[in-house]
């Protein structure tokens, strides 16, 4: 019997801001595209302060940059 997961990947929706010194929505910010996925930055949504991060290992985007060019 294959086991899946439940749980592909999470999304932050929300996250503690150590500047508004409360838990605050976020907006996820992509810093960049690598080989092995990419590396984003989760930002609250009130204040701008970077708040958490996230790596992916979605390859996918950097080879449709490299099939452009």
């Amino acid at each position: 019997m294959e086991k899946r997961s439940q749980f592909d990947q999470f999304e932050a929706s929300e996250l503690f801001c150590p500047r508004c010194r409360a838990a605050r929505p976020v907006r996820r910010h992509l810093l960049l595209v690598l080989p092995s996925g990419n590396k984003y930055e989760y930002r609250c949504s009130v204040c701008g302060t970077t708040v958490g991060g996230k790596d992916d290992n979605d390859a996918s985007e950097f080879a449709e940059i490299l099939r452009r060019t």
